[in-house]
């Protein structure tokens, strides 16, 4: 039975050490009944696209339903001493993580959305010291698996429609990350994960063929084929490269037609090196005339969505892809480098206030408030353009939008303009009050929404900017909030 994440306790020992200093010294300046606002999210599209598509939503709500600290996890923290060689940490500020769970109110985007920089995919709410102690975790957590998912759409739409099978666990960043790959990569697109624990852990569906090792082991390759067959009759689908890859699709028939005796038929062929381009056509024509016209080609060997793309225009006769070290560890650029900024801070009894980090590097000057995305179609149902409003004071009546990279480049949403919210609740006062779907109802939707962005923001070079900006008044605001803080005195 799939279930999304294993049910225990989740250590808040995943952390960086400067969260639980500052957690330390919220409880010593008396903040810990101030409430604050975080927002998660990154700053620049992966790999040069035009789109993102967010995942981990379940994991992450996993790990905040269940974030501990356990004694023995205190005791540790209890070792740790300062420059002087004092504690770093007093003994009931330890008791307090001990009883520590998280209270706060998350919003977040659905995963398979596609989201681009500067929106949120989480905001946090709650008690400041809660709200920092996650960030690592969630930053960890969210900043993988979008990215990987982002890949496996972009291999997706490369693949033109052919199955994409994720085949990267040997080669993935450790075990945690082996499995994250793998969920993201079916959140992206892929249909089948090489993966067994992932299959079991996420309910993905699993597949492969054999290895080469399987071929060596006999005294002959024609041998081993035939063995195969007998020993997976169901599930043959075998790999012709060892030696010589066309006397491999002959051996392939040889051992099809020993299937067909038995009332079984050949799946298909892989070919895992060598000019996949005419050895696969080669292939397909001798498969073919056998009359195994139903048997798929499957090709692997460090592919990506460039390889992909490359051999689709050569003519490849290829079925199915197998992706995996370029997939999994997100080959051409291995971080999202999303981030989790501090917006409002609210003292108790108080009304919540802007805060606005302001930097020398305009892409650095983070957004105040308690931020919503609300994203426009036409009325063809495509994309449009997405607003970033503040919910407290919520969007001027004209809907105007700001570009942050140029005030002088608005855009108008008027109320006939369809909208919808992206970011919706999951967790009220620390309790999931989410349902999240099946992973494939997950990856429905991302494939739903590449289908209504326009194909000039899904092509891979020099794809056109997604219109995301900022709505007037709290540009306005945020503007006034930076001029304050940049005043002499």
């Amino acid at each position: 039975m799939a279930h999304e994440a294993s049910p225990g306790r989740v250590s808040g020992m995943l952390t960086d050490l400067y969260q639980i200093t500052m957690a330390s010294a919220y409880w010593r300046a008396g903040l810990v009944g101030t409430d604050a606002c975080f927002h998660l999210y990154f700053r620049d599209q992966p790999f040069n696209g035009g789109f993102t598509v967010a995942a981990g939503l379940a994991d992450a709500l996993h790990y905040l339903r269940n974030l501990r600290f356990s004694a023995e996890d205190a005791a540790y923290l209890a070792t740790l001493s300062g420059r002087d060689g004092r504690p770093l940490f007093a003994p009931d500020f330890l008791e307090r993580l001990m009883d520590l769970r998280f209270t706060g109110d998350v919003l977040a985007v659905p995963e398979g959305t596609v989201v681009f920089p500067n929106e949120p995919l989480l905001r946090v709410t709650g008690p400041i010291d809660e709200c920092q102690l996650v960030e690592t975790a969630l930053l960890n957590i969210v900043n993988f698996q979008t990215l990987v998912a982002t890949k496996a759409a972009r291999v997706r739409l490369a693949a033109e429609g052919d199955p994409v099978i994720e085949f990267g666990l040997r080669r993935a960043q450790g075990p945690d990350g082996a499995i994250s790959a793998s969920r993201a990569a079916f959140v992206g697109g892929c249909v089948a994960t090489s993966n067994v624990l992932a299959g079991a852990r996420h309910g993905i569906p699993i597949g492969g063929t054999h290895a080469h090792s399987w071929v060596m082991a006999f005294e002959s390759e024609l041998e081993s084929f035939l063995a195969y067959a007998d020993a997976m009759p169901n599930n043959a689908v075998l790999l012709v490269d060892t030696y010589d890859t066309l006397e491999g699709v002959r051996n392939a028939i040889v051992a099809g037609n020993r299937l067909r005796e038995a009332g079984q038929d050949l799946i298909g062929i892989r070919i895992d090196s060598g000019d996949l381009a005419w050895l696969s056509v080669r292939a397909r024509e001798m498969l073919d005339t056998a009359g195994f016209t139903e048997a798929r080609i499957y090709a692997s060997n460090e592919l990506d969505e460039y390889t992909i793309g490359s051999l689709k225009e050569q003519g490849a006769a290829i079925d199915v892809w197998g992706v995996g070290t370029k997939l999994v560890t997100a080959y051409d650029q291995p971080a999202l480098g999303g981030v989790y900024k501090l917006s409002a801070i609210r003292r108790p009894g108080g009304a919540w206030e802007p805060r606005v980090k302001v930097s020398e590097q305009a892409a650095k000057v983070t957004t105040p408030g308690l931020l919503r995305v609300r994203r426009f179609s036409d009325a063809d149902g495509h994309f449009s353009g997405d607003m970033i409003y503040d919910e407290l004071a919520g969007p001027t009546e004209q809907c105007v939008m700001v570009d942050p990279a140029d005030a002088t480049r608005r855009t108008s949403y008027c109320g006939s303009d369809r909208a919808e919210e992206l970011l919706v609740p999951v967790m009220t006062a620390g309790r999931v009050v989410y349902d999240t779907p099946p992973l494939e109802d997950s990856r429905a939707l991302a494939i739903s929404q590449l289908e209504r962005l326009d194909p000039s923001h899904r092509r891979f070079l020099n794809p056109h900017v997604y219109k995301v900006g900022v709505e007037l008044g709290l540009y306005e605001r945020k503007t006034a909030l930076i001029l304050a803080a940049r005043r002499p005195g």
